[in-house]
């Protein structure tokens, strides 16, 4: 009977220790790759970082379809319309966050341009505001554009890209934001725009990733999601 009671008491006793035990904290990681020979780059440096409710601000709330535990924040180099290399960031969901660090990797090295890179809630999460000023971004909660179904921003698996040279064109042919629309004409090669099968095209979907680019209508030049 002692023995018995002995093993109830040993076996509640883990128990609770099991279940009070606190889940080890996600730490920051680091991807670092040299520049090639002679191409005058320094080397990419993108560092991922947890983030929490507090700095997502405006851009998350309660009710997301993701948390801020599912979420990291990516500080990364970029190459600026001025040629100078810039620190950028974007906030992703977590299962991809060291791959869109290698992916902006590949446009660094391509010296593809970006204009700016914020998180949105530099912009009061406010998609129109962001994209008129050209910023490049990801994760925000909101509904698709034009209707009520979570889009994949809300899950950090949708990334926008230099969103004046790439517009995104309505089923009514609205364009969004409006000072893209110089640049519905893709027979162009302006610094900054996508094309199909171009080096910043193909360094997303050859990970998996699509591109809104290829979609009939809406044409959305500027998104690359992977759900």
């Amino acid at each position: 009977m002692k023995t018995r009671i002995l093993a109830l008491i040993t076996f509640t006793l883990a128990a609770v220790l099991v279940g009070t035990t606190p889940a080890p904290a996600a730490t920051a990681q680091t991807v670092e790759l040299a520049a090639p020979a002679g191409s005058g780059l320094p080397p990419y440096v993108a560092v991922i970082k947890p983030v929490t409710a507090k700095r997502l601000a405006s851009s998350w709330r309660e009710g997301c379809p993701v948390g801020p535990d599912q979420l990291r924040l990516i500080s990364l180099s970029f190459t600026g319309f001025d040629g100078a290399v810039h620190r950028g960031e974007l906030v992703v969901h977590a299962d991809l966050a060291v791959e869109v660090a290698r992916v902006f990797a590949d446009l660094y090295f391509n010296r593809f341009p970006i204009e700016r890179m914020e998180t949105v809630d530099k912009y009061n999460s406010d998609d129109d505001a962001s994209m008129a000023a050209n910023n490049t971004s990801a994760f925000n909660c909101r509904p698709i554009t034009g209707g009520t179904a979570w889009s994949n921003h809300s899950y950090g698996r949708a990334i926008d890209i230099n969103t004046v040279q790439n517009p995104y064109i309505s089923r009514s042919g609205a364009v969004y934001p409006p000072n893209g629309a110089p640049y519905v004409d893709r027979t162009q090669n302006a610094p900054g725009m996508i094309h199909a099968g171009d080096a910043t095209e193909q360094a997303f979907t050859t990970r998996g990733w699509t591109w809104g680019g290829f979609w009939q209508t809406p044409i959305d030049y500027q998104h690359f999601e992977k759900p």
